[in-house]
């Protein structure tokens, strides 16, 4: 009896909590469909500026831990030589692997609107904690767990707290400051979030994104 009344109570929860989904699903797909569509002249300019600069492919593209910790394809304008990952998947400043082209387009973050077709295919969503190469994912499995129960994002607090993480970096080996220093402060940043978003807080954090405005001291 205590059973079947407890299972009778979280009922609605779990119907909530599944519209809610599909509801947030629905509106980040609408999103990048409208995005994808006023953006398309300024993916045009960019596909020919990258192309013109070197003759090298447009995208990038690399396996990316995601939902239920399964791998998709991250799917980023090109602003590094061809198979520069293949040494590091971390940049530092004044990276040579960067190419011209690309340090305009890292610096205004353009190179992440192709994500907008990893919203639209289900791999993203909008607002979430940034997808993370499996070597780093392995280094915080608990905290991944959580975060990761739901599809990575293109932003979120942690996001724009380090919005210009390349210069936060030292002289030294970048991995071992980015596993020590830098990611554990990111994911600290991402629980915290995750664990009290709203839609209105989701919102507030685009147009932070779009805007390239901080958030405040509470995050």
């Amino acid at each position: 009896m205590i059973v079947a009344e407890t299972a009778a109570h979280f009922a609605p929860r779990r119907i909530f909590l599944s519209f809610h989904s599909i509801a947030r699903g629905a509106f980040d797909r609408f999103c990048a469909i409208a995005g994808l569509a006023v953006l398309a002249p300024v993916f045009a300019i960019i596909a020919f500026a990258i192309k013109l600069d070197d003759g090298g492919p447009v995208f990038y593209s690399h396996s990316r831990v995601g939902k239920g910790l399964e791998r998709f394809r991250l799917l980023k304008f090109r602003s590094m030589v061809v198979d520069s990952e293949e040494s590091s998947p971390l940049t530092a400043p004044s990276d040579p692997r960067v190419t011209r082209v690309g340090r305009w387009l890292r610096k205004y973050k353009l190179d992440e609107l192709p994500q907008l077709l990893n919203v639209l295919k289900g791999d993203m969503q909008l607002v979430g904690t940034r997808p993370q190469h499996e070597r780093f994912v392995a280094f915080f499995p608990s905290e991944y767990a959580v975060l990761l129960q739901v599809p990575p994002g293109i932003t979120d607090p942690a996001s724009l707290r380090f919005r210009n993480e390349v210069q936060m970096f030292h002289d030294g080996a970048i991995e071992q400051q980015y596993v020590t220093q830098i990611l554990p402060t990111k994911l600290e940043l991402s629980l915290k979030y995750f664990r009290s978003r709203t839609f209105v807080s989701d919102i507030g954090i685009l147009f932070r994104t779009v805007l390239g405005i901080k958030l405040p001291s509470k995050y």
